[in-house]
């Protein structure tokens, strides 16, 4: 009996590579911000770079060389985010070190800074997040991008298919992403909102991918699918905040209390109300006064809190309620 060989490769299988994409998020009062790389005459990216098995013993590690020799910038905490693998968004080409046919699958982590530290030139920059999804940051209400330019889209698109259920499914997505309609806004759903102008063909990643002319004016695009990994890392940071105490691995070691407040609420984009805030934070037990007062703010001088040492072991999975201001 004739032993079989090795399976042969059909030439027309593209290969495989693997792709490490970190998003690296820091905050100042009022100011969300992630760390990007602006190349000349190209969208501007998150750090990328390739997995190759004989140079790189883990993903993180390879991810952490990529970061600083793009951008100049040491990784502190960074997790896992999620694993994109669609055929048409990947990464940039010029990344890939020739590999022009092979299909991309992208780990993405998500990274988090303390302080926004200064850059060397040549290499990354801090950029505010809502650059690139306008429509995310309700702290003074509701954007009119929404009213004056999404929502007629979105009932445009609403409108195409020609069955009457389908047409109705497609403006209730459309009303639970954006509170069109009385909906109530989720801040959490970054991902689906850009998802659904996605697949309506309304940001330029969907005409540069399919062909088509998207709407000018709705977030600056960035290179192949990174913004969708950004809006991913986005509904992630937001939902984590409520319940796992990350906001502590954004804030300075000693802030205020309206400071933290201003950096929370420039994170999940809508405005707290401050005494529920407060009492939230009170009860989480999370924080405690330093006894030093800062006059920085202005008017009166205002205590500095730090995060208790003993908070993440008495109660690791303590987070921080976000109780809007409506």
């Amino acid at each position: 009996m004739k032993t079989p060989g090795p399976e042969k490769r059909d030439p027309r299988t593209p290969d495989l590579v693997i792709g490490l994409n970190a998003v690296i998020m820091a905050g100042r009062e009022d100011l969300p911000l992630v760390l990007v790389i602006e190349p000349e005459n190209a969208p501007c990216a998150l750090p990328f770079g390739l997995f190759e098995p004989e140079a790189h013993r883990t993903f993180e590690l390879a991810l952490r060389d990529f970061v600083k020799d793009q951008t100049g910038f040491d990784l502190d905490y960074v997790e896992q985010l999620y694993t994109f693998g669609d055929r048409g968004r990947e990464a940039p080409l010029a990344a890939l070190k020739g590999a022009e046919t092979a299909r991309v699958i992208s780990v993405g982590y998500l990274g988090l800074a303390r302080e926004p530290k200064p850059l060397p030139a040549g290499g990354g920059v801090w950029a505010d997040w809502y650059r690139f999804f306008p429509w995310e940051d309700w702290r003074e209400g509701k954007p009119a991008l929404i009213a004056e330019r999404i929502e007629p889209a979105l009932r445009a698109w609403a409108r195409q298919p020609k069955a009457p259920a389908q047409r109705e499914a497609r403006w209730d997505r459309a009303c639970l992403a954006f509170a069109c309609d009385e909906a109530e806004w989720n801040e959490e759903r970054a991902l689906d909102r850009y998802e659904l102008l996605y697949e309506a063909g309304l940001v330029a990643e969907a005409a540069h991918d399919h062909g088509g002319k998207p709407q000018d004016g709705l977030g600056e695009r960035m290179a192949s699918d990174h913004r969708r990994i950004l809006a991913t890392a986005i509904s992630r940071l937001r939902a984590k905040i409520k319940y796992r105490p990350v906001l502590f691995e954004l804030a300075p070691e000693r802030f205020t209390l309206g400071g933290l407040q201003r950096m929370t609420e420039a994170i999940i984009g809508v405005r707290l109300h401050t005494q529920n805030f407060r009492r939230a934070l009170d009860k989480s037990e999370l924080v405690e006064g330093t006894g030093a007062t800062t006059s920085a703010t202005g008017g009166r001088p205002a205590e500095l809190f730090r995060l208790r040492p003993e908070a993440l072991r008495d109660r690791p999975s303590a987070g921080i309620a976000t109780p809007r201001l409506r």
